[in-house]
């Protein structure tokens, strides 16, 4: 097929690739102009503008945007349904907000311009072994699209999940368990560090992946981040978000639906985030209140 194709970062530089590769054809545009002129040497033709790209493409028209979710998304979607002819298709394969993904639906279906939402996971390593799409929208779009679905996606590994929003939804709520498996992978890693024994934990972690109900993909990183630095001097001890956790337990709270260790792991992020906790010194200062407990004071 032929496809075009906004937003050439880490991920959407790797997407356009892997299309390539199954000889699909790629127009692609960038707001930097440099991952434009690195996929034409693969085989991409590449566009000045927007309107280029458009121009370049067939009647039938398909646009995939990978760009960051909220305003990003919406420059370019208003500036496509002006450029899009009826029956033509955009897809957001970013992570947007499930809600904005509706209203901007909405939005094209004004214009008869149907609008796919696409969840993506597979990170910097999808190139080599794809990427889990998880997709909503006009069900006769998506099955007209699904030949890119195909190729960028490994055997199985694409799902419909039903109307507008629900792809990112189901997105949503992937990444709102992949903070809760994170969170417990580091806990258990610590307390195995600070163990008495000296334990070997890129061996350890290496061992789990063979047989143990515990071994996952997210497992098999942490074997390459701890062999790549055992005590993980090189790193500081910060960790943002990017929404979709927040999102999953507003969800969750939405629907009366108890997540606990979702909740837990996002709010251990904001943690890492406090060079000095006013709520720990004021715990301090509360036990010193009461019990007359030791508190390390500042020289």
């Amino acid at each position: 097929m032929k496809i075009g194709f906004i937003g050439l970062g880490k991920m959407g530089h790797n997407m356009v690739q892997r299309l390539l590769n199954d000889n699909h054809q790629v127009v692609v545009w960038n707001i930097d102009p440099a991952p434009v002129k690195s996929l034409e040497k693969l085989g991409a033709t590449g566009s000045a503008t927007v309107e280029d790209l458009v121009d370049k493409l067939p009647d039938k028209k398909i646009v995939w945007l990978m760009v960051p979710a909220g305003k990003p998304v919406d420059d370019n979607l208003n500036r496509l349904i002006e450029l899009l002819n009826p029956g033509d298709i955009i897809i957001d394969g970013g992570n947007s907000n499930w809600k904005e993904t509706q209203e901007r639906s909405a939005r094209a279906a004004a214009k008869e311009i149907s609008f796919l939402d696409c969840g993506t996971s597979g990170g910097v390593w999808g190139l080599q072994n794809g990427y889990c799409l998880m997709y909503g929208g006009n069900r006769e779009a998506a099955e007209y699209s699904e030949p890119i679905f195909k190729t960028l996606a490994p055997a199985d590994g694409y799902v419909y999940c039903g109307d507008s929003g629900s792809g990112h939804f189901v997105k949503m709520i992937h990444n709102g368990i992949e903070y809760g498996m994170m969170q417990s992978y580091a806990e258990g890693f610590e307390i195995l560090e600070k163990s008495p024994f000296g334990i070997d934990l890129p061996a350890v972690a290496d061992a789990w992946q063979y047989g143990s109900v515990i071994r996952s993909w997210l497992l098999e990183l942490a074997v390459n981040a701890l062999k790549e630095d055992p005590k993980l001097e090189k790193l500081e001890a910060y960790v943002p978000d990017s929404g979709e956790g927040r999102w999953t337990i507003q969800a969750a709270i939405d629907l009366d639906v108890p997540a606990p260790v979702i909740t837990n792991s996002l709010f251990a992020r904001f943690q890492s985030r406090q060079k000095e906790s006013f709520a720990m010194k004021m715990l301090a200062a509360l036990r010193q209140q009461f019990g007359g407990h030791a508190v390390k004071s500042k020289n």
